[in-house]
């Protein structure tokens, strides 16, 4: 029987950092270096972080995190795969997220993506997540990517991965 695998999308699969820092230039050009920014939620390094998200294009435009497509379809041949984001804080995201997805994992089906308001609800087998508040309430087996904002806290029990090649040998 194939383990459910649950794969979060901001920050694993999508470079949302990419983003903020893209969107900080435009406004104020700045470009914050990484080390500036690490340990720091996307809230506090990022002045208008949720005005962003808010914008219409923030979720649509982010580039695809090295190495997830080719990983993603083979684990989608090997679990019983679902993208799961936590979007509706901002419901423009849904569209766009969706919309991404088809366009950079076209063998990803819509039965596969779920959006919902807290991660609590999903059940699975395992969980790659860049969230401490998602991995830390999952009852199967968590996988942590890191990113800057996770890079200094303890790893909780959660496994510590720092790309999709890391994530193919633990799974594959």
């Amino acid at each position: 029987m194939k383990k459910r695998l649950i794969v979060d999308i901001d920050g694993v699969i999508a470079d949302i950092y990419g983003q903020f820092r893209k969107f900080e230039l435009e406004d104020f050009g700045t470009n914050q270096d990484y080390s500036e920014i690490t340990g720091k939620l996307e809230e506090e390094a990022f002045v208008n972080g949720e005005i962003y998200m808010a914008t219409k294009g923030f979720f649509r435009n982010a580039s695809v995190i090295p190495g997830s497509v080719e990983a993603l379809k083979k684990l989608n041949k090997t679990h019983d795969l679902f993208i799961v984001s936590a979007a509706t804080k901002f419901p423009n995201s849904m569209a766009e997220k969706q919309e991404w997805l088809l366009e950079n994992f076209p063998f990803i089906t819509w039965q596969q993506i779920v959006f919902c308001g807290t991660k609590e609800i999903v059940k699975g087998d395992i969980m790659i997540d860049d969230h401490f508040k998602n991995l830390d309430k999952f009852y199967g087996q968590t996988i942590l990517f890191s990113q800057p904002h996770n890079l200094n806290r303890v790893e909780n029990g959660h496994n510590r991965v720092a790309n999709w090649d890391e994530i193919s040998q633990l799974l594959l």
